[in-house]
C-alpha cells in the first residue's frame, strides 16, 4: 500500500506524466490521465499508441518507470482502452 492518499497522488502524477508526454508525441502518440484509485494510476494511451504492439512496454518502461522514480517504487500504471472508462472502479478493486 502506498503511503499517500489518491488525492495526494494526483498532482504528483500529473507532474510526472508531463515528463513522458514529449516521448509519446515523438511517435505520434499521446496520453490522457484519467484517475488515481487505490494507488493505481489509470491512463489512456492516445493517437498512434492505441493498439501499438509496443504499448505495454510504453506503459511499463516509460510511464510507470517515470512515476516510480518520481513518486514511489510500487506505483502501478494501468492503460484503459477507449470506451472502458467506466471499468476503472472495478479494476481498481483488483
Amino acid at each position: 500500500m502506498l503511503p499517500f492518499s489518491d488525492e495526494e497522488l494526483k498532482p504528483a502524477v500529473e507532474k510526472s506524466l508531463e515528463k513522458v508526454a514529449p516521448m509519446l508525441a515523438l511517435d505520434g502518440g499521446g496520453l490522457k490521465f484519467l484517475d488515481v484509485k487505490n494507488g493505481k494510476v489509470f491512463v489512456q494511451l492516445q493517437g498512434a499508441c492505441i493498439g501499438c504492439s509496443a504499448s505495454n512496454q510504453t506503459i511499463k518502461y516509460g510511464i510507470e518507470r517515470q512515476l516510480r522514480m518520481d513518486i514511489h517504487p510500487e506505483i502501478e500504471v494501468i492503460n484503459i482502452a477507449p470506451g472502458m472508462e467506466d471499468m476503472i472502479d472495478e479494476i481498481a478493486k483488483g
